[in-house]
């Protein structure tokens, strides 16, 4: 009889807004398995967000500050697991924590697990970078196997674009029989550097749908400045995190342009960066929280050379692609398969298992 797993996948990303967990049916086992999006569920961070943000940033934080902050993370992901799964226990939850510190070889993504096995009677699988980064890797991207898993159905040569507080891609090659040949990269500031104008420019956490964005007209400098220097990080060759938000670049910015001009310029930089760095696919399918920016949606269906399209069309809604990759990261590392690939993170091959536990 084939094995049938039910696994949840929790993911709060580097633009610190809210809790994504998505319930995956997991069939069969090692890289044979199969996925199925079940449903999910998002929860705002609420007070939490500024407390995770001001840790992130390097801001003084008590040691006392920390662990309230963790076991606040925790007792959410507690929340958000209740109301989607209610009485019944998964077979597995597998958490990314909050990263709240990325410079390989050093990352930190923050979690308390004992909690959330605890509360959820099953099992939590953790700190999914460590193992990757103790082999000599970026321990980023970490989820290009699992994209090729819920997506390798998708034909020809694919592009599934993350639209995070980083924008990472994953290739999924026309030959789909084996992982080691996924590509996959960081490219540029994402949602860090959109929000990051939002609360300077326009004194929101976010430009909702960018409707700032669509009102304004980038500006031709400004966007000529920007664009070269998220296309000096898409070509570093490394993963991107604490230090490459770019903020510097908005508070210059903010003080000559107008806030929906400067929403505009930055949308359009991005798109800009993120076309030149994938070059022409036959699909490229447009996943996280930038998916609902319509200015930044629109300016990448423009500039990219390919047929651009959201992860719904493949049965993951783009909003819980990450989640959903989570669940299935959890599921290989339960059945001790390595889930970061080699030639994707830098790491020595053959690429370690991965994942730390907590049992109910």
């Amino acid at each position: 009889m084939t094995r049938v797993r039910t696994v949840v996948g929790c993911m709060t990303g580097t633009s610190i807004d809210g809790l994504d967990a998505a319930v995956v049916e997991i069939i069969g086992g090692g890289l044979g398995i199969r996925a199925r999006f079940v449903r999910a569920v998002s929860l705002p961070l609420g007070e939490l967000a500024p407390r995770l943000r001001r840790i992130a940033a390097g801001a003084p934080a008590t040691a006392g500050d920390i662990a309230v902050a963790a076991h606040g993370l925790a007792s959410l992901h507690v929340d958000a697991l209740r109301g989607l799964l209610g009485d019944r226990a998964p077979d597995l939850v597998c958490v990314h924590g909050q990263t709240v510190f990325h410079a390989p070889p050093l990352s930190w993504q923050m979690m308390q697990p004992a909690p959330i096995a605890r509360a959820i009677g099953a099992p939590v699988v953790y700190d999914l970078r460590q193992a990757d980064l103790a082999r000599g890797g970026q321990g980023a991207p970490i989820t290009p196997i699992a994209d090729w898993v819920l997506f390798r159905t998708a034909p020809g040569r694919t592009a599934i674009i993350n639209l995070g507080g980083f924008c990472n891609v994953t290739f999924l090659p026309p030959e789909r029989d084996d992982p080691g040949l996924v590509e996959a990269m960081d490219v540029c500031a994402c949602n860090q550097l959109l929000d990051e104008v939002a609360r300077r420019a326009l004194g929101r956490p976010y430009d909702e749908d960018g409707a700032a964005a669509m009102a304004g007209a980038p500006e031709s400098a400004a966007l000529r400045d920007l664009t070269a220097l998220l296309r000096r990080q898409s070509r570093a060759g490394r993963s991107l995190g604490t230090g490459d938000e770019l903020a510097s670049w908005v508070v210059d910015a903010a003080g000559h342009l107008r806030p929906a001009d400067l929403a505009a310029t930055a949308c359009e930089a991005v798109a800009a960066a993120i076309a030149d760095r994938i070059g022409p696919v036959q699909s490229a399918y447009l996943a996280g929280g930038g998916v609902r920016n319509v200015a930044l949606a629109q300016a990448l269906g423009r500039a990219i050379r390919g047929r651009v399209a959201v992860t719904d069309e493949l049965g993951v809604p783009p909003e819980y692609r990450e989640a959903a990759c989570f669940a299935v990261l959890g599921a290989l590392c339960q059945d001790r398969v390595p889930i970061t690939l080699p030639r994707v993170t830098g790491c020595a091959s053959p690429a370690p298992v991965a994942g730390a536990w907590v049992y109910p």
